[in-house]
């Protein structure tokens, strides 16, 4: 069995920051690319960022890029989510996900179908 958890989620003032980490158990860790989405009330799920099973390559949503910053540590089967400048507009559940394709560099957007495995998400909430 699977299991995603992420968790350090939270309600944060705009210009703050917020780490999400996301733990991984069930599967070879070091195999999976993995990602972050999000979904706001009434919206469609949105991709954020992506880091290859190597953590070599990296892709970042054009709404985060240059605020986030995706890093994995393979030895703790973990996936992180660094996010700094926080603005109102990034208000939503957060879901990270593992891609069993062995992506070498990304070259273009993940799309949702492309993973394999979902966590629970957690709700990061940005005040204005």
């Amino acid at each position: 069995q699977v299991y995603l958890v992420e968790s350090g989620g939270g309600l944060v003032q705009a210009g703050g920051s917020l780490r999400l980490s996301c733990a991984a158990s069930g599967l070879t860790f070091s195999r999976y690319g993995m990602g972050w989405f999000r979904q706001a009330p009434g919206k469609e799920r949105e991709f954020v960022a992506a880091i290859n099973w190597s953590g070599r390559s990296t892709y970042y949503g054009d709404s985060v890029k240059g605020r986030f910053t995706i890093s994995r540590d393979n030895a703790k089967n973990t996936v992180y989510l660094q996010m700094n400048s926080l603005k109102p507009e990034d208000t939503a559940v957060y879901y990270c996900a593992a891609d069993g394709t062995r992506v070498f560099a990304y070259s273009r957007p993940p799309r949702s179908s492309d993973y394999d495995y979902w966590g629970q998400g957690t709700q990061v909430t940005v005040s204005s």
